[in-house]
């Protein structure tokens, strides 16, 4: 499986919150915020079924609009 980077914009009072929990945890910041990936995945994954890579989102169903373009 390919790793890939991805950058997220988020203010320094909640990186520095977040390193404390992850040294805390006795992980990285970036360990840390893949085990909360991980877990929102696997939460959305037993509320709603299975994720299926390249399936569209049916938008009836989506509890969020779209993203303005």
């Amino acid at each position: 499986m390919a790793v890939k980077s991805v950058s997220i914009r988020i203010e320094e009072e909640m990186l520095q919150k977040i390193a404390y929990v992850a040294d805390y945890e006795g992980r990285s910041v970036n360990s840390h915020i893949l085990v909360l990936v991980r877990d929102s995945v696997k939460k959305f994954e037993e509320d709603n079924g299975k994720i299926t890579i390249g399936q569209p989102i049916d938008r009836d169903e989506n509890v969020k609009p779209a993203a303005k373009k």
